[in-house]
């Protein structure tokens, strides 16, 4: 017997840890090493938000060790809220102003730097 059934995700952080810490409500995308592992953001970039969806921000959230293989599988990424991200790593807070066409990566510190490639 097949089960079709749709796997929920657990979630690293449960919802009624989730604090309002930035005053959006647009949306990003990131990957489950973020959301399910619990891994902090190793690199970040912002897109050109999709046109016609004003609630996307444009921001990609990745620990940055996901392979090809990994991000080609649709199931390990999600939209999230940018805030829903801010509480699982901080430390993106300063750089959500930044302009489509940026990207930042943690550097052997734990800093971000940008990413100029």
């Amino acid at each position: 017997m097949f089960n079709f059934r749709k796997k929920e995700k657990k979630f690293y952080l449960d919802a009624s840890q989730i604090k309002q810490l930035i005053d959006s409500y647009e949306g990003c995308i990131a990957t489950d090493r973020i959301t399910v592992d619990g891994c902090k953001v190793g690199y970040m970039y912002r897109e050109e938000p999709y046109e016609y969806n004003e609630a996307d921000s444009g921001w990609r959230f990745l620990s940055g060790d996901e392979d090809d293989r990994y991000m080609n599988n649709s199931k390990k990424h999600g939209v999230y809220l940018v805030n829903t991200i801010c509480n699982y790593d901080p430390d993106i807070m300063p750089f959500l102003d930044a302009e489509p066409g940026t990207a930042y990566i943690r550097d052997e510190k734990g800093n971000f730097v940008l990413d100029e490639e």
